[in-house]
């Protein structure tokens, strides 16, 4: 994929903080909203905003301020309540060359380890690796933190007592206001391409979180490629609910600034809350694009609908539907564009991407930004029930030195690019690739320095994500993980990525289970682990929880052909997620091995039969019939939190 992205205004290509600066001073972006932080209330919308003058005033102001303290090249721990505050600090960091290590904050009231959950480990994860020089927060939530620690001995205490804090509000209300921002020949003292700027965790979807260094240039590069890709101009809306700490959400926030355009945004928990508050973000501001989870398609379907609100829905004003989270089932997004065509949208603005930490975030995108094309959905081909993520068009322009991100599907084991139509791994080469992991070297070694066999030395990120290239558009579908095949165990004995597994789970239950929250895995039998949908006390039961598992078993025979040996049912919440909702297989699988998640009801399947036992608060158990085991258990259930958007 090959991205034009020459600026007339911006000959040198800046680093994104460059943007901000000129921006700030032309005089039809000056008074021009940057960001937009929105919140729903019984009342109806509210909304506070900052100009790009307003932006640029404070992220100097700030840097200032930080620089009091900390000298450049300092690494700062953001745990940030999300808001405008969150995206001014974002900026200043970058503006004091400062390294910015965002982390979504743990509830600062549950520090003790007995009460820790997923969020306090990754806190923990990160002061110990990055080894911040200080930390910046609310001040109620400095307050909170330090008052639990305060008496702690163990290693995420002592590590927080040692560190500096540092009140937002300080650094935002009590400063003092900056110059107006002026093309000064003074030089620029910021992050210069070449920095780290920041330490971007990845989303754990397949192992422990690893700390991505990311220069600014690579990121400056990433969302130049990327406000390429979409066609985004200084006219452009964006409404994104995304998590401002990593990734796409973050990244977001850089690709307004260097588009000069409006971004609308919202809290996550705002969304999951009320899902249709994202469609009427969309109506009240005349969005023209907004970046989802593909999961949040059939969420808003469900929870969200056209007849669900009072204010009408307008889609009409989209023009970039951009769908995250690979891989991207065609089905979800039929019944999407069905069920609010009478709002308006349109179905050539559907958008499905990819990208990956590692990357910095963005890589493809099938949605292609010439207006002539015909290869827009609905009439982009589906592969085995799935969108295209890319559109790499002729063999020579999707592999030409001059391409500015080179994606190649190869042979993992020959390092060999693989022909088309044949499944392999992903491999992506550009300006955007991080610089590798935190402290870990060899592991940078293997990931970021792939290299293909007779190649000319190009360095690759081996993504670990599996792909095909198909048909005259040589169109690239993200197909899974390496890491999540699992084995039907049915008379084939094959490998199939666990989320048609996890698919076909669901739809057997859909008014039963919660979209999204299946995961599937191999544990010496095909294991489905899905969470229940919150109902009344009468419509539980174990001939309800059996009914449902042996749904499960029937339909993922019929539309996968594997052999279902085992279903755990869950209570709401218990399978672990990232923060851009992905399910945590590898970890679910643990906790149900190892017996810390207990399932509120599990069916064991042997070959043709089906045994039953029952044990209810103790009361013994039933004799056990012709097969494995189902047991039911609804009292003394450990909950466990974990931090996740469903």
């Amino acid at each position: 994929m090959t991205c034009e992205n020459y600026d007339p205004l911006f000959p040198d290509q800046p680093v994104v903080d460059r943007y901000l600066s000129i921006w700030a001073i032309q005089p039809s972006f000056r008074d021009k909203p940057a960001f937009i932080w929105t919140q729903d209330s019984p009342g109806g919308l509210t909304w506070t905003s900052i100009t790009y003058s307003e932006l640029d005033n404070a992220a100097e102001a700030m840097a200032s301020q930080l620089l009091c303290t900390l000298n450049r090249g300092d690494s700062l721990l953001l745990l940030c309540s999300p808001g405008l505050r969150l995206v001014k600090l974002l900026f200043s960091c970058q503006r004091a060359g400062l390294v910015a290590v965002p982390v979504i904050p743990p509830d600062p009231f549950a520090f003790s380890p007995a009460c820790r959950g997923p969020a306090h480990h990754h806190l923990l994860r990160a002061v110990s690796q990055v080894k911040p020089n200080a930390a910046v927060a609310d001040r109620r939530y400095i307050a909170a933190v330090t008052g639990s620690v305060s008496s702690s001995d163990d290693r995420l205490g002592h590590l927080l007592q040692k560190l500096r804090w540092l009140s937002v509000e300080h650094l935002d209300d009590e400063c003092p206001p900056a110059a107006t921002s002026s093309l000064s020949p003074s030089p620029y003292l910021g992050c210069g391409p070449g920095d780290t700027y920041l330490v971007q965790y990845t989303s754990g979807t397949t192992g422990i979180a690893k700390p991505v260094l990311v220069t600014a240039g690579a990121a400056a590069h990433n969302v130049r490629a990327a406000r390429k890709a979409y066609d985004l101009q200084p006219s452009s809306v964006v409404v994104s609910w995304l998590p401002q700490y990593h990734d796409c959400g973050l990244m977001f926030l850089l690709l307004t600034v260097v588009a000069g355009a409006t971004c609308v945004l919202a809290s996550p928990s705002a969304f999951l809350h009320r899902p249709r508050l994202w469609l009427e973000l969309v109506t009240e501001f005349h969005a023209t694009c907004t970046p989802v989870p593909a999961f949040a398609l059939p969420l808003v379907v469900q929870r969200g609908g056209i007849n669900h609100g009072k204010l009408p829905l307008n889609l009409g004003s989209l023009r970039n539907l951009i769908l995250i989270n690979e891989p991207v089932y065609k089905f979800y997004v039929d019944e999407f564009i069905k069920e609010f065509a009478a709002a308006g949208i349109d179905p050539s603005s559907v958008a499905p991407s990819y990208g990956l930490a590692e990357n910095c975030t963005f890589v493809s995108t099938a949605w292609p930004s010439d207006e002539g094309c015909r290869s827009r959905y609905p009439n982009m081909p589906s592969y085995n029930k799935l969108l295209p993520s890319a559109r790499l068009g002729s063999p020579s322009s999707s592999s030409s030195e001059g391409a500015e991100i080179d994606i190649v599907v190869v042979d993992d084991e020959t390092c060999e690019p693989v022909d088309d139509g044949v499944e392999g791994e992903i491999w992506v080469s550009s300006a955007s690739n991080a610089s590798g992991y935190l402290d870990h070297p060899s592991l940078t070694r293997e990931v970021f320095h792939g290299r293909l066999l007779g190649g000319t030395g190009r360095r690759f990120v081996r993504t670990g994500d599996r792909g095909v290239i198909r048909g005259e558009e040589r169109y690239l579908y993200v197909t899974g993980r390496d890491s999540d095949v699992v084995r039907t165990h049915d008379e084939r004995n094959q490998y199939v990525h666990a989320h048609y597994i996890e698919t076909a789970a669901f739809s057997s239950s859909s008014k039963q289970l919660r979209g999204g929250c299946v995961v599937a895995f191999d544990a010496e039998q095909l294991v489905v682990m899905a969470e229940l949908q919150k109902k009344k006390e009468e419509e539980r039961g174990v001939d309800v929880y059996r009914e449902i598992c042996e749904k499960i078993r029937e339909g993922v025979r019929k539309e996968e052909g594997g052999r279902v040996g085992w279903v755990a049912l869950v209570e709401r919440g218990s399978i672990p997620k990232t923060t851009s909702g992905k399910p945590r297989r590898w970890l679910a699988k643990q906790k149900l091995l190892e017996g810390s998640l207990r399932p509120v009801y599990e069916a064991r399947f042997a070959a043709g039969r089906h045994e039953s036992a029952a044990r209810d608060g103790g009361a013994g158990d039933v004799g056990l019939g012709n097969v494995a085991s189902l047991m039911s258990d609804r009292r003394g259930i450990r909950r466990l939190f974990l931090l996740s958007f469903l």
